[in-house]
C-alpha cells in the first residue's frame, strides 16, 4: 500500500493510502449512499468518467465473485472508501476487491475523512479531482485538477455502448438454479445500449422477452429491420445533451413502438420532446432515494445513479410527469398522454438497491401486450 492523494479542483488535499492499482487517474467526484452492491456499482456504466466515494464506512469485507457484475468491466475511474478490508468472506467469492481492482487497473483510495469529503461536495457541488499515487508534488497535482475539463457537454455514451448487437437470454439469479435462460420467449424487446446494466436485461428475460441489444448510434431504420415488439433505451453516463444521435432515434420510435426509459433514457426521452435538462448539484447516487408515483400514490425507495435531470418546467402539454423525488422535487418519470411511451429516472433492476420498482418491467410487458393487440 502506497500514499496517495485525492486533490480536487479548488485545491483541497485528502491524503490517504492506495488499495487496487498504482498511477495517476482523473474524473469528478460523486458519493454514494449504498451500504452494500459495491461491485455493482464498479462495474456500472453510468460511471464512466467519475471517482465514486461510498458512504458507508467500511466497504470489501464481501468480496467480488465473478457471476454479479453489471457489465464485463469497471468504468469508474477510482472508487473512495473509509476503510477497505482486504478480508473477506462470502460463499460466492472469488477474490478481494483490491485484487479486482488492481486486475481492472482503476485506483482505490481508503483512510480518508469520507464524511468530510461528501459534506464538502454536498456544500460546492460535485467537482473534478485528481488521485495519483506516483507524485507528492501537491501543487502540481492541484493544478492538473483545476485542468480538467467538466462532463458537460461531453458525449460519454460513445465510450461505453456496445460496438455491435448481440442477443440477451439471461434470467436473473436464484439460490435454487442460479444464472438460467428465458425458454420459449414469446416478445421481441430492441434495447439500445447507451450503458445497459446486465440487470435490466435479465428482468426482461424473467418477463418472457428475448432482448436484442444494439449500439447507441443504430438507427431507426435499422431497429425497424428487427420488427421489434418494444424499444428500450438504456441507462448510461453522463450530459444526455449531446448525445444528439439518440434524441433523433427516440423521436422516431415515440408513436412507431412501444418505448421505455431508465435513466439516461428517461433524459434522452425528455429532450426528443422537446424539454430540456440541467445539471444536479451533487447528483442522485445511491439505493436510499424516496419517489412518489402519481398514478398509485404509493411511495417507492429507489436505486440512483445520475448527474442530469429533465426540467419540468420545458415540458409540452403531451408529456405527462409520473414520478418525483421526495427529496429535492426532480422529475423522476414521464409518459406521453397520447403514445404508449413512459420512462423513470431511477433504476428498478436493484442492481443493487430496493426491489420497489420493479413492478416497471411487468408495466412494459403488458403496454407491449397491448399495443400488440390493438
Amino acid at each position: 500500500m502506497k500514499k496517495a492523494y485525492l486533490v480536487l479542483s479548488d485545491g483541497t488535499v485528502f491524503e490517504g493510502t492506495s488499495f487496487g492499482a498504482d498511477g495517476t487517474c482523473e474524473g469528478e467526484v460523486v458519493f454514494n449512499t449504498s451500504i452494500t452492491g459495491y461491485q455493482e456499482i464498479l462495474t456500472d456504466p453510468s460511471y464512466y468518467g467519475q471517482m465514486v466515494a461510498m458512504t458507508y464506512p467500511l466497504i470489501g469485507n464481501y468480496g467480488i465473485n465473478s457471476e454479479d457484475f453489471e457489465s464485463d468491466k469497471v468504468w469508474l475511474s477510482a472508487f473512495i472508501v473509509k476503510e477497505y478490508s482486504n478480508i473477506y468472506s462470502n460463499y460466492r467469492a472469488d477474490k478481494s476487491l483490491g485484487d479486482f481492482l488492481k486486475e481492472q487497473n482503476v485506483i482505490g483510495i481508503e483512510g480518508i475523512d469520507t464524511r468530510m469529503l461528501v459534506r464538502h461536495i454536498r456544500e460546492q457541488g460535485s467537482m473534478n479531482a485528481i488521485i495519483s499515487t506516483e507524485t507528492e508534488d501537491v501543487e502540481k497535482l492541484k493544478a492538473m485538477a483545476a485542468a480538467i475539463k467538466s462532463i458537460e457537454g461531453q458525449d460519454y455514451v460513445q465510450h461505453v455502448t456496445c460496438k455491435k448487437p448481440y442477443k440477451w437470454t439471461q434470467k436473473t439469479w436464484t439460490l435454487e438454479e442460479g444464472y438460467t435462460d428465458v425458454v420459449n420467449p414469446s416478445r421481441h424487446i430492441v434495447a439500445v445500449d447507451f450503458g445497459i446494466k446486465k440487470n435490466i436485461l435479465r428482468y426482461f428475460a424473467d418477463m418472457g422477452c428475448e432482448v436484442t441489444v444494439v449500439p447507441a448510434n443504430t438507427t431507426f431504420e435499422e431497429i425497424d429491420a428487427l420488427k421489434p415488439d418494444g424499444v428500450f433505451l438504456s441507462n448510461g453516463p453522463g450530459d444526455p445533451e449531446p448525445v444528439k444521435y439518440a434524441i433523433e432515434l427516440a423521436k422516431k420510435l415515440i408513436g412507431k413502438y412501444p418505448v421505455f426509459g431508465i435513466c439516461l433514457g428517461n433524459q434522452i426521452l425528455g429532450l426528443a420532446m422537446g424539454g430540456k435538462t440541467y445539471k444536479l448539484k451533487f447528483g442522485h447516487h445511491g439505493g436510499n432515494q424516496p419517489v412518489k408515483d402519481f398514478e398509485t400514490g404509493k411511495v417507492e425507495i429507489t436505486a440512483q445513479n445520475h448527474c442530469f435531470a429533465v426540467d419540468v418546467e420545458s415540458l409540452g402539454d403531451q408529456v405527462e410527469v409520473t414520478h418525483i423525488n421526495l427529496n429535492d422535487k426532480t422529475v423522476e418519470g414521464l409518459k406521453h398522454k397520447v403514445h404508449p411511451m413512459f420512462s423513470v429516472q431511477y433504476h428498478p433492476e436493484n442492481g443493487p438497491g430496493p426491489q420497489d420498482a420493479t413492478y416497471l418491467f411487468e408495466r412494459f410487458v403488458e403496454m407491449i401486450d397491448k399495443h400488440k393487440s390493438a
